[in-house]
């Protein structure tokens, strides 16, 4: 029923109209475990994100170059995490997951446009970390406010034509049948196999953005650390050396665990029991890693700390 509801015809053909979602699983028990789960994870990552946002802008000892691509990583990690979680919640409560062809375009593009985002605004962060451990005398002229406005406006003027360019080439395509996403939510890769015309000129539009965006960003990050592990060797003091590595330590935890989870996902090879694996691996970097950012950048960050204590002190001398 569900799915003579979501063909269209046209003609001779029939088209899709509507989406089928498999979700995280079809067991009715588990959804109902998971929804109260998933439900506090992405309330967290909410209050946590818009939480460092507003500490960051609330504070002027913050106004440095790190927070200012800090506060911009939080923002895309609660746009990507809402471009997922509030459908996902509600698919847990139907029995069938159901997407309008328009609405699972829409969330192609903000997920794709915010999870290319983070890519490049991780990139942007290693160098951000080269240049205040390499050159840190001349740090505040390099990292210039308009410097690090530009290259926020680059990040998201990019990846958001990439987003456009990925998502309108993989729905201009025809679908006519089957209509079955065998994920949580819409991503491209899983969609444009759905195509019943040519789906040439969509996968490498795909495979190109993955070269230049994410492998491309990967590349920068590597460079950057290859940089900042041959500053910090030159240095003569061990404990100078230490406290430049502290500096890097957040941002390299976060690196490793988006693009190790990233690249396990959209680098592996197609098989039932892998696409499940692949499910769990998607679930970790687009739900659980928004949620995670905030936490490891503030967790042992002393600046942090004391901007809360800063802000709640304010509040009690009003």
């Amino acid at each position: 029923m569900a799915l003579s509801r979501s063909m269209r015809w046209n003609g001779n053909h029939s088209s899709v109209t509507t989406f089928i979602l498999l979700g995280l699983s079809g067991e009715e028990q588990l959804q109902l475990i998971l929804f109260p789960i998933f439900l506090a994870v992405y309330l967290v990552t909410v209050t946590w994100n818009l939480g460092l946002i507003l500490l960051i802008r609330m504070d002027s000892h913050l106004h440095t170059p790190m927070y200012f691509f800090l506060n911009f990583l939080a923002f895309i990690d609660v746009s990507f995490s809402s471009s997922i979680s509030p459908r996902m919640l509600a698919d847990f409560l139907k029995d069938v997951k159901t997407i309008a062809f328009l609405n699972c375009a829409i969330q192609c593009f903000v997920s794709a446009w915010m999870g290319v985002s983070e890519c490049c605004l991780l990139a942007v962060m290693a160098i951000d970390r080269y240049v205040a451990i390499d050159k840190p005398l001349q740090y505040s002229v390099i990292m210039s406010p308009g410097l690090c406005r530009k290259m926020v406006a680059g990040v998201y003027t990019a990846t958001l034509l990439n987003g456009l360019a990925q998502t309108i080439s993989c729905f201009n395509l025809y679908f006519c049948g089957p209509n079955i996403i065998k994920h949580f939510f819409c991503d491209l890769p899983e969609i444009i196999p759905l195509s019943c015309s040519n789906s040439f000129l969509s996968e490498m539009v795909l495979i190109l953005a993955s070269i230049f965006f994410i492998f491309g960003s990967f590349l920068v990050i590597l460079l950057s650390y290859g940089f900042i592990i041959s500053s910090i060797l030159k240095m003569s003091s061990g404990k100078a050396s230490i406290k430049a590595f502290n500096t890097c330590a957040s941002h390299l935890a976060a690196v490793t665990l988006f693009f190790s989870t990233a690249l396990s996902v959209y680098m592996r090879p197609s098989s039932n029991k892998i696409m499940e694996q692949g499910k769990v691996l998607s679930v970790f970097y687009a739900i659980l890693i928004p949620m995670l950012n905030p936490l490891i950048y503030s967790l042992r960050n002393k600046e942090i700390k004391d901007a809360i204590r800063r802000v709640i002190k304010s509040y009690k001398g009003l």
